[in-house]
């Protein structure tokens, strides 16, 4: 009889155990999917457009300037830089009196070896530079560095080929293209699996919309904004480049955004 008894308790005990063990795995798998549904992804990029081929990337606490021209007043209710991205020499994306305007207090600028070499030391002292084809990681995303040249016999001096640098972003998931001054390079026509891309159109110095809106159809991003288009004396006609690129494929979303504020335009 007794025996029966121990053989009962210690079943009740284990069945006991048993239990609260399987009560203290559910409590741990609650927390860990209540842990994972607490974790957020960073949102997607803001693009803010300043002028021309100037503009404010808002990511993840990052607040990056990409050819920050027009003085600090154009950038009058904007974050502080953290990150400056360069990408060529001329005037309207490499402006030292800019540069030296805004509070660079702990700013990392990115820019081509041809621009740093242009810099006084307190703006190459922050300079770190990128040559076509590499890439880097900052501040949780990363960045490639691409080509931006002539192909126009006629226009293959205004910028040659590894002198400045196109950008690639990879925020989160989101990849990020600004073309910087060029044409329609093979190697913007090989990108792939881009979000969102800024592609300048001007003459004499970039490409025709023509050629850009046949750029685009061939690496097919999600989005596309026309950006610097501004040329001498006339300007690109962006209606038209929306055009062809939806007649050709209207899965790829044109976004025009205001690049002139001051012009009608």
């Amino acid at each position: 009889m007794k025996k029966n008894i121990f053989v009962t308790i210690g079943a009740l005990a284990l069945f006991m155990v048993s239990c609260k063990q399987k009560e203290q795995k559910q409590e741990e798998t609650a927390d860990v999917e209540e842990t994972a549904i607490e974790v957020e992804a960073p949102t997607a990029a803001k693009i803010i457009p300043i002028e021309h081929a100037t503009a404010v990337i808002e990511w993840d606490d990052n607040t990056i300037y990409i050819d920050p021209v027009g003085g600090k007043a154009a950038f009058e209710g904007q974050k502080s830089p953290d990150i400056i991205f360069i990408t060529d020499i001329h005037g309207d994306h490499f402006n030292p009196e800019t540069l030296n305007e805004l509070d660079l207090e702990g700013v990392q600028i990115i820019a081509p070896d041809a621009v740093v070499l242009q810099m006084e030391e307190n703006l190459s002292s922050k300079t770190t530079t990128m040559k076509n084809g590499e890439s880097k990681e900052i501040a949780g995303f990363q960045v490639k560095a691409i080509p931006m040249y002539n192909l126009r016999e006629e226009a293959k001096d205004f910028h040659v080929k590894g002198r400045g640098n196109g950008y690639v972003f990879t925020f989160g998931d989101e990849r990020i293209y600004f073309s910087g001054d060029t044409e329609d390079i093979p190697e913007m026509r090989a990108l792939e699996n881009i979000d969102k891309a800024f592609i300048c159109m001007n003459l004499p110095y970039t490409m025709t919309v023509e050629s850009a809106a046949d750029a685009v159809l061939e690496f097919k991003p999600a989005q596309v904004y026309p950006y610097h288009f501004r040329g001498r004396p006339d300007v690109s006609d962006v209606d038209k480049f929306k055009t062809l690129v939806n007649e050709g494929d209207s899965d790829i979303e044109v976004v025009q955004l205001d690049w002139y504020p001051t012009e009608d335009y």
